[in-house]
């Protein structure tokens, strides 16, 4: 019995190991991820923001938008919102966009790293790790 009972304990941690490494389900998980550490605070689990305070990213227009232009408000900053040039990689803020783009009803394109690296050229922003220690957040 026992011996049973191991190995079905590592058939069900190799299938989860599989899902999870898969790509896309890889990218979708890093995406949440730096979601949820970097931007829920403001936006909320849910995206929904905080009315008044924090614009909701759920449904919104600007979020399907053109994805140079949410980028370049992760670069920049934005109003009270603080650019995360120097805390987020290249990868990093593709994948967040690419996340935020694509839930709570969102039906927008994703961004490439290579997207992000030629922005952050575009708008004269230095390479991300080319700064002295940012502490920013």
């Amino acid at each position: 019995m026992k011996e049973v009972l191991i190995k079905a304990v590592m058939v069900a941690v190799a299938a989860f190991a599989a899902a999870a490494s898969s790509p896309l389900r890889a990218q979708e998980m890093d995406g949440k991820s730096l979601f949820l550490k970097n931007c829920a605070a403001c936006h909320q689990q849910t995206g929904k923001g905080i009315p008044g305070a924090f614009p909701a990213l759920a449904g919104s227009k600007f979020v399907q938008g053109k994805g140079t232009d949410v980028a370049s408000v992760l670069l920049k900053g934005r109003g009270g919102m603080p650019d995360f040039s120097d805390s987020l990689s290249d990868r990093d803020i593709a994948t967040v966009l690419t996340f935020v783009r694509s839930n709570w009803g969102n039906k927008a394109d994703g961004l490439s790293e290579a997207d992000v690296v030629t922005l952050r050229t575009t708008l004269g922003i230095d390479p991300f790790g080319n700064s002295m220690m940012s502490n920013k957040h």
